[in-house]
């Protein structure tokens, strides 16, 4: 993920329509009453096996076609398809079946609207307190009829992260629906209704097929990026990041490559002040950086030319003016997804360089490192580790400045029970750690900056143990394992027995006052403690 742990479409799903709205109450029981085929009148006859769905699924179809009806925009088929296949509300079912499935040829598009159709054909000659009187009416109608609509969407918008719901939906004209109103709606809730359930159907793969294949479609959504309303906002990243993730990724390369798009996009991570779309632009880019090497090597370079690695380290530097100061717990995340991106960065071939010698940043990770109450930061502290080591391998001279910081060993060590479950991460940590001591030179040191690199040591000497155990690390795994990461634990172990081996050796070591033997007996034995530790798993006995 460089180092990523992304969910997969499904949960991803769930996560992302918890914040938005759901349908009501009225909505969820219709969903539910379409469940049971004993709800059915018992004089209906069941329709044909040859006009049967061929698509299980918990929710009566009907139901869900019945929701795609109501979405139809008004007077679509003047407006957008007139020349299209489309879908009437009066139309019977495809073949004739009571199915329920919609007639993909019928030639108009259309939603009839809550309206007094006396209000229609009133005289020219009504008088203005008439006239007034029908405006109310006609403003209260338009009104429900959103509110109506909206409904129907969210309840849609819901079903469209189920991958059987989301291929009934595509084989039924929804995204027809959708492509209309995108064009022909003013309203911009209703747009982020209509980009939301699109958002949904392309997490599933046979349903992202059909949104790149609908003529127009993308072009209109691409086209929402333009919008100012940073709902419909959130919803256009989602679905940009979706389509690089999936099979169509060189569709939509193409489809963005465009300067005036781009500069959008970079534009919009730059000065949004909305936690939520800042999160889904930079999860964009992370797409962008983590895909397909032929679709990332034509989106990168212009990215880089607009600035995007200092895009991401002016964004990474904002949010940790935050985070020293009170925490707030929503733009924990914000501070995960800019690491993870300037990571990935970090880890591509020619551009690399530029994020390594960026002394700005260097030193913005450190502040990462040392960050205090780690298990608030956990996912950012560990892959703040993997780009500290990324930087290092590529300018080695870098670690000249931290020679004699032991804070950021401190640091280290404390992640590394965060990165259990990452053996990359943990290499990361262990080559950093060896880097940052094996510059120590012990025999040179004065007996005060030996004991504070011993009393850091040995307080996190259940932190290293741990680790050790967790990993069931033996002579099997040991040399089943890659030889560098053998090397830089080995590489650190060593260091950390000659700091313990030269602390215990000293004749100079201060007595401390109020400290009683029981005391001094219990440090010597936890420093022993240690000691045999890294001896164990270097394969050394430990001298008596």
């Amino acid at each position: 993920m460089a180092l990523s742990s992304r969910l997969n479409p499904a949960e991803e799903e769930e996560n992302e329509l918890d914040d938005f709205e759901r349908p009501g109450e009225e909505e969820e029981e219709a969903a539910a009453a379409g469940e049971e085929p004993g709800d059915q009148p018992s004089h209906n006859p069941s329709a044909p096996p040859d006009e049967l769905f061929d698509i299980s699924t918990t929710v009566d179809p009907a139901y869900i076609i019945s929701l795609i009806r109501k979405l139809v925009p008004i007077n679509a088929s003047e407006a957008v398809y007139s020349r299209d296949n489309g879908l009437s509300c009066n139309d019977g079912v495809r073949g004739g079946s009571t199915s329920g499935r919609m007639d993909d040829s019928g030639a108009s598009l259309s939603r009839e609207l809550v309206l007094n159709e006396s209000d229609k054909n009133e005289p020219e000659n009504m008088d203005v307190g008439d006239v007034d009187s029908s405006c109310r009416s006609q403003v209260t109608s338009v009104s429900q009829a959103d509110d109506v609509w909206e409904e129907h969407g969210c309840v849609l918008w819901d079903l469209a992260a189920s991958k059987m719901h989301a291929e009934l939906m595509v084989q039924n004209l929804v995204l027809e629906v959708l492509s209309a109103n995108l064009i022909v709606s003013q309203s911009v809730r209703v747009k982020e209704i209509c980009l939301g359930i699109i958002g949904n159907l392309g997490c599933h793969e046979l349903p992202m097929m059909h949104i790149v294949s609908k003529e127009g479609l993308m072009k209109s959504i691409i086209d929402q990026l333009f919008l100012d309303d940073t709902q419909c906002l959130c919803e256009v990243f989602r679905i940009f990041t979706s389509g690089l993730k999936s099979k169509e990724c060189g569709t939509w390369c193409e489809a963005l490559e465009a300067d005036h798009v781009l500069s959008r996009i970079m534009w919009v991570a730059e000065n949004t002040l909305n936690l939520q779309l800042l999160e889904k632009s930079v999860e964009f880019l992370i797409a962008v950086l983590e895909c397909r090497e032929e679709v990332s090597s034509a989106l990168i370079p212009p990215f880089m030319k607009l600035g995007l690695s200092s895009l991401l380290i002016h964004l990474l530097s904002t949010e940790m003016s935050v985070a020293t100061g009170d925490k707030v717990p929503e733009r924990l995340p914000i501070l995960d997804v800019i690491l993870r991106a300037i990571e990935a960065l970090s880890s591509l071939d020619g551009h690399s360089q530029e994020i390594s010698s960026n002394k700005t940043l260097f030193l913005l990770v450190c502040d990462v490192l040392k960050m205090p109450d780690k298990a608030e930061v956990a996912s950012s502290c560990v892959t703040a580790a993997v780009l500290f080591a990324n930087m290092l391998a590529d300018i080695p001279t870098l670690s000249s400045e931290i020679c004699q910081d032991v804070s950021l060993l401190e640091g280290l060590l404390d992640i590394l029970s965060f990165a259990s479950d990452d053996l990359e991460a943990q290499h990361a940590i262990w080559s950093t750690i060896a880097i940052l001591l094996v510059q120590v030179k012990e025999t040179e040191m004065t007996i005060s900056s030996l004991h504070q690199y011993v009393t850091v040591l040995v307080s996190k000497s259940d932190l290293i143990e741990d680790n050790f155990l967790g990993q069931q690390i033996d002579h099997v795994t040991m040399e089943n394992s890659d030889s560098s990461r053998r090397n830089a634990r080995s590489i650190a172990l060593l260091s950390i027995v000659g700091i313990l081996t030269k602390w215990t050796s000293s004749k100079d070591r201060p007595k401390r006052d109020g400290t009683s033997s029981d005391e001094h007996n219990a440090e010597y034995e936890n420093i022993r403690r240690l000691m045999r530790c890294c001896h164990k798993h270097l394969g050394v006995e430990l001298s008596p």
